[in-house]
């Protein structure tokens, strides 16, 4: 799970720099991450970046303390931590996040290992960052994600013929399977505007 976080944050990092409120947000708003991902989360994930030399955070004086509703008094408190740092005369600043050269690199690798991809959130996350991938590279993950769908597929409709099952487990069955012809229809069309895109690619550079 760690190590999912670890992509969306990086992900939003290399665009631009952010401080916390505002990493938690983007990863609702922006990339669907959880509705529910809290400061309790993203900030031991920020700490340990940081202890790794992925992102480093330096402290931008403000001259008011925001006050942030997150729905949880331990909420609040995470983050009004996260945006105090000690300035002359008592006055707080925020931490301000920066991914770095060793994170970039980690954050390519991460994106690239295809190891997760039986986990679907964690697909959507890797899709929502399709911009910092090649084009060859897109098409590999999503035929090899499609690969896994189409077994996924065969599985569930060999379970679906099971006698044992009543009609309530069989809609069930019936419901997956739908979902899953869903999902490959979708990774159907990303595949064929890669590859148009390839060959657009491949006759402009002629």
């Amino acid at each position: 799970m760690f190590r999912m976080l670890d992509i969306a944050i990086l992900g939003l990092l290399m665009e631009r720099d952010h401080h916390g409120y505002e990493i938690r947000t983007q990863l609702r708003d922006r990339l669907g991450f959880g509705a529910n991902v809290s400061f309790g989360s993203i900030y031991p994930a920020l700490a340990r970046l940081e202890r790794h030399g992925e992102v480093v955070a330096v402290s931008v004086p403000s001259t008011k303390i925001t006050s942030l509703s997150t729905g949880s008094l331990s909420g609040e408190r995470a983050s009004l931590r996260s945006l105090r740092a000690t300035q002359p005369g008592g006055r707080r600043g925020r931490k301000v996040y920066s991914i770095t050269e060793r994170g970039r690199t980690e954050f390519a690798t991460l994106l690239e290992d295809s190891s997760t991809l039986d986990d679907s959130k964690t697909f959507s996350l890797r899709v929502a960052l399709y911009r910092y991938l090649t084009p060859s590279m897109r098409v590999r993950l999503l035929e090899r994600r499609r690969a896994d769908l189409v077994e996924r597929l065969a599985e569930v409709k060999a379970g679906s013929h099971n006698e044992s099952l009543d009609l309530y487990a069989r809609s069930v069955m019936s419901h997956a399977a739908q979902g899953v012809e869903l999902d490959i229809a979708w990774i159907d069309s990303m595949l064929s505007a890669e590859r148009n895109n390839q060959q657009s690619f491949a006759e402009e550079a002629k």
